[in-house]
């Protein structure tokens, strides 16, 4: 599979530090298949989001 991101963009890195840390604690009750990896990354408007990276 290939990238997902998250729907939601935040003002502050530490915001998108906290949602992926949801994403993680959750990812055993939402998904069978545990994601290669999760990360943050910055827009040009300069929000914050997650991506998920599927095997």
């Amino acid at each position: 599979m290939g990238w997902v991101y998250y729907w939601r963009l935040v003002d502050t890195r530490f915001q998108a530090d906290c949602l992926r840390a949801r994403f993680e604690a959750a990812e055993g009750f939402w998904y069978r298949e545990v994601p290669r990896y999760i990360g943050i990354y910055q827009t040009k408007g300069g929000k914050y989001g997650v991506k998920v990276l599927w095997d």
